[in-house]
Formats: C-alpha cells, structure tokens, sequence
C-alpha cells in the first residue's frame, strides 16, 4: 500500500454527497472504497437562493462522517468538489465556515462548466468511442450536457435544471397529471433552447448518460427487460404512463425504483423526455462513472505534476496574442519578489506562487478591447471565460488580481473568500504590481541589483548603487505606487 498511496474524490451534490477511495496502480485507478449519503441540499434552498441550517446540519453530520474515512489523507490527496446547490447558496461562506470546523479538507465550489467538464472526464476514462459523443447528467439542480470525442471534449453546458428543483416546482403538492408533466417538459426544452443549436450542428454518433436520476430509471426499464440496456424515448413515455397512472408520488410503486429516488423522479424524468424529444435522440447507454472519477482523473495527473490549469492559460494566452516575453519576465520578477517574503508573510498555500504566474501570464489579456482600462478589460475577461481546472473561487481571486495590478486598490471591491483573507489577497496584488511596475521598459535585463524586506504590511526595496536615482522614471512611478498602497493601509519604501 505504501506504494500506491491513496486518493480520494468527495462530490458535494445537490441530492446526495459522495466520497470514492481510490489509488493508482500501474498508471490505472483501483476503487477501493465508496460512500454516498443523501443529503438532500436542494430541499434547503429557497425562492431567494439561502440555504436553510437545518439543510447545512444535515451536510456537516455527513461530512463529519467522511472526515473519519479520510483522517488518514494528506490534503493533497483529497479534492473535494461542491456543485449546484452550494454554488447557487447566497450564504455560502456560512456554510464553509461551518464545514471546516468539522472537515479538514478544503471543499472547492465549481462552475458549471467545470461540473460538466469534469463529468465527462469521468465518462471518457472509462467508455471508449472513436467518434462524438453526448453525455448528459441530471443532478439534483443541474443538468450537464457535454459534446466530445475521446478525452477531448468540444461543447460543455450547464443548465438550471435538475430532478429536485423540477419536482419541487411542478409536482410541488405530490400530485401527478399528464399537464404536470407537459408543463415540465415545455420548461426543460425551453432552458436548453440556447444551447440547441450548436449541439445540433456539433453532432454526435452515440450518447451517454449518467448520474443517479438515469440510473434509476434504466432500473425501472430493467424491471420490465432485464436484458434491455438502452434507454430509448419509447420506454421513457411508458414510465411516465406509470407514473400518471399512480397519481401521487406516494403512491409510486415500481421495481426498481427506490424510495430515496421516489421523492424526486418525476422532475427527472420530466427533464430526459424532453432531451430525448428536442435533440431526437434514439437511445442512451448508461455509465456509472462520473464527476467523482473525473476529479480523482485530475487529481492523479496533478500529482504526476500535469496541472490542467497551466494548459489552461497557455490556450487562453495563446488565442488572445499575448506579449509572453513581457509575460514571461513579469511571472519570474513576481515569483522572485515571493520567494523573499514568502516567509515573512506566511504565505504557505501551494497555489499562491502558481496565482501569481497566472496573473502575470494574463495581466494583459484586455489589450485587444483597448489599452484605456487595460486592467479593468483583463479582468473582465477572466472573470468571464472558460477555464477548465479552476474552481469559481479560484478564478474570482484571479480575476480580482488582475483588476488591481495597477491604478487604485479598492479592498471593498475584493471578494470574500473562505480559504483567504483580504490582507492576504492584497499582498499577492502588491507582489504583482511591483513585479509589473519593475518590467515597465519590457526589456531583459534591467541592470538593477533589489534587495527586499518585508513586515506584515510594509515592504522595503534597496536598489544598488544609487541605481534609482538615475532612473527618474521608475522612481516617479514606484512614488506613485506608494502613495496608492499608504490608501489601503501598506507601507512601501524605497532607496
């Protein structure tokens, strides 16, 4: 065992929280361990998007239980990803306050994107295809639909929908009607109307589907042909002939069907009929893999030290013709200015050095909107595009970076983060400004020799023989920097 040390996956769902143990061997993943929980954290989600505390109760009691498996596992080992409902939760930070006095591991809210990219990395490791394909996952709020071929995926969409929040919505008192089901189904074709087009003009020659809605539905299918291992539209529209036919939820009474599942189906299946009808699909197979093995997939390949996140900014860097030379010279000026106050500063976290590169990689994203605002383009940019690997938190924090590597800070306008606090994001902001300010002539070599020191909220540049003073330049602009920083409460000076 020692050998093949373990990896474990958590997926915080909008249904049901999901841990899965794995380790590498030979290059392949073994499972080892599983635990699924329901948790039902949609239910706690109100008309205003608060989640209830007596639904965080319900998710700290499961997530004290996953701590007790996973007391053993490094926080490197562990990568724990929260979806719909806790990405939709305007009390969020409440929430992960709470978690982390019962669950050591940091719990990472994805985008939907990142929720479908990383779903069909699950799919894609296990079931083979040598042409497009479509894959799609009905959660408990939302439903991923991805477009790809082998590892490579091509389109990705999240839509806000999911069996929890489609039953909640149109069976709200328990009673099912064929004008129910209407309803819902108008309402899901409606939300994927957006992204019709371009699936359709994408294609695909087979379709995947996955999750625990699709699962009990092919169960309920199985029940009538054990052999049948396809869901095909017509079987759908004789399960939802059943469900009618019942009336009530209560009342459901079909094999393969479990009672966990019962309180929620008729969203889902209302939701797949509808994908099934507006993409004219023929028939789905079922996988069993998903975004837990898509997150342990990412986890092995970072610790074999192949960080998707840095093919995600070349790629972003790459399409938006970006000056790396000048990029490049700014990442290695902020990683050295790091190095000297790493310490000091106390700044442990192994993707602090890693924000940095990144900022500086993309600092001047903007240039092709306009020069005017540069920093407020470059922002915008990131904070809007794709970009797979990085959780939400993660790309708020560099976005906000890169807002404020020049001009004036506005600490109001940082985001409020769990995992940092805001002195810690303004010093991360300051490493970045002066590693900017200091490659302002965008040549190689400068000619400067830089002593630095730093306290907790000041930093001190010695320049080399009386270096500043002849160049009036750089002096004009690092006193201009200080007095932006003595506005937010940092000391810098300089001789």
């Amino acid at each position: 065992m020692n050998d093949y040390p373990s990896i474990a996956a958590v997926d915080l769902g909008s249904n049901s929280f999901h841990l899965v143990v794995a380790r590498e061997v030979d290059g392949s993943l073994q499972i080892l361990h599983k635990e699924k929980q329901r948790v039902y954290l949609a239910d706690g989600l109100d008309d205003k998007n608060h989640l209830s505390q007596e639904a965080i109760e319900r998710a700290l009691a499961i997530l004290k239980q996953f701590a007790i498996t996973l007391q053993d596992f490094p926080l490197e080992n562990v990568k724990v990803a929260a979806t719909y409902t806790l990405r939709r939760a305007k009390n969020i930070h409440s929430f992960l306050t709470q978690a982390s006095k019962v669950f050591p591991y940091p719990i990472e809210v994805i985008s939907g994107q990142e929720e479908a990219r990383l779903i069909y990395q699950g799919v894609a490791h296990y079931i083979h295809h040598d042409e497009n394909r479509l894959v799609i996952d009905i959660g408990g709020g939302s439903t991923e639909l991805i477009i790809g071929k082998h590892f490579k995926h091509k389109l990705l969409a999240s839509r806000n929908m999911g069996c929890v929040s489609y039953t909640k919505q149109f069976f709200a008192d328990g009673q099912i009607t064929a004008k129910r089901f209407a309803k819902a189904e108008v309402r899901a074709e409606q939300e994927l109307e957006v992204i019709f087009a371009n699936y359709l003009s994408a294609g695909w020659q087979s379709v995947v589907g996955t999750s625990g809605t699709i699962k009990s539905i092919l169960a309920m299918i199985n029940a009538n042909d054990a052999e049948q291992e396809l869901i095909t539209l017509e079987r759908l529209l004789e399960l939802k002939t059943q469900f009618i036919a019942a009336k009530q939820i209560q009342a459901l009474q079909i094999e393969g069907l479990t009672p966990e599942r019962q309180v929620s189906i008729c969203g889902g299946l209302a939701i797949l009929i509808a994908i099934f009808r507006l993409f004219n699909i023929e028939a789905m197979q079922y996988s069993d893999f998903s975004l837990r093995e898509g997150l342990l997939h990412e986890m092995q390949q970072k610790l074999a030290h192949k960080d998707i996140r840095t093919n995600t900014i070349a790629n972003l860097s790459e399409r938006n013709a970006i000056d790396k030379e000048h990029a490049n010279r700014v990442s290695t000026t902020a990683k050295w200015l790091f190095e000297q106050v790493r310490e000091t500063w106390h700044l442990t976290d192994s993707d602090h050095i890693n924000l940095l590169d990144w900022a500086a990689q993309l600092h001047e994203i903007g240039l092709g909107v306009n020069s005017s605002g540069l920093h407020k383009h470059s922002a915008y940019i990131v904070a809007n595009s794709q970009l797979p690997g990085f959780t939400q938190q993660q790309q708020t924090l560099l976005s906000c970076m890169i807002r404020f590597y020049r001009k004036k800070i506005r600490l109001e306008d940082f985001p409020a983060l769990h995992t940092m606090q805001h002195y810690e994001i303004l010093q991360l902001i300051v490493i970045l400004r002066l590693a900017v300010l200091l490659n302002q002539k965008r040549i190689t070599d400068q000619g400067f020799k830089l002593e630095v020191t730093a306290k907790q909220n000041s930093m001190f540049l010695k320049f080399h023989n009386k270096w500043l003073k002849e160049h009036t330049l750089l002096l004009a602009d690092l006193q201009q920097e200080q007095k932006y920083l003595k506005k937010v409460g940092f000391l810098l000076d300089f001789h």
